[in-house]
């Protein structure tokens, strides 16, 4: 099943989105306190205090509606505007930014990346979803190399989806050992490492400012 295909247009009124949002937000508290496969409907219509024949108002099943969790929680974790948020171009300033923001993020979002682990394992279109959500991130990092290139500040002679798709993929397990395994790493030590790896591997030059 194609779960990203599967979910429904959002509802167009105010009274559906806040019930949809409840549901979803229900969802979420069922799925990392139950986990995925002991997690029933019923659990989270109960949770959402919403009638089970509403819940077949805005999704199918219990699988999309675990889609949906995870579209809310991706959205989260792309910070698309973090050169906004920097207020600055200088590039190592905004890769920091960047991981800081992912880290701080998988740290909020950890029991979900462990289940979203664990269902991928055993769920075809749990994985599917969850490579779509690591292309979304490498597509995004990409971009954000290609456009150092053309400034002139990183290794020009790098593939830049390559060096994104490894890079991201560094990033992405560090996170994992560190909040869903457990490993002893400090955020800012975190932080520092990662981001002096990655401006090492693109060979950023330093801002004369």
């Amino acid at each position: 099943m194609d779960l990203e295909r599967e979910v429904r247009e959002l509802p167009r009124t105010a009274r559906g989105l806040r019930t949809r949002a409840a549901l979803v937000a229900a969802a979420r508290r069922v799925f990392e306190r139950q986990g995925y496969l002991d997690a029933k409907l019923t659990d989270i219509t109960r949770e959402a205090r919403c009638a089970v024949g509403s819940f077949y108002t805005y999704f199918a099943n219990k699988e999309e509606i675990f889609a949906a969790v995870l579209e809310e929680a991706k959205e989260e974790m792309l910070h698309p505007n973090v050169r906004e948020m920097t207020g600055t171009d200088d590039p190592v300033t905004v890769i920091r930014a960047a991981n800081q923001a992912y880290l701080q993020s998988y740290a909020r979002n950890a029991k979900l990346m462990r289940l979203l682990d664990q269902v991928a394992d055993i769920d075809d279109g749990v994985r599917a979803l969850r490579r779509r959500r690591s292309e979304a991130f490498t597509t995004r990092n990409a971009r954000a190399i290609r456009d150092l290139q053309v400034r002139g500040v990183a290794d020009p002679d790098l593939d830049p989806l390559l060096a994104a798709t490894a890079l991201s993929s560094m990033v992405s397990r560090m996170a994992q050992m560190a909040f869903v395994q457990g490993e002893p790493w400090e955020l800012d030590e975190l932080v520092d490492g990662l981001t002096r790896l990655w401006t090492n591997a693109l060979r950023i030059t330093p801002s004369p400012h």
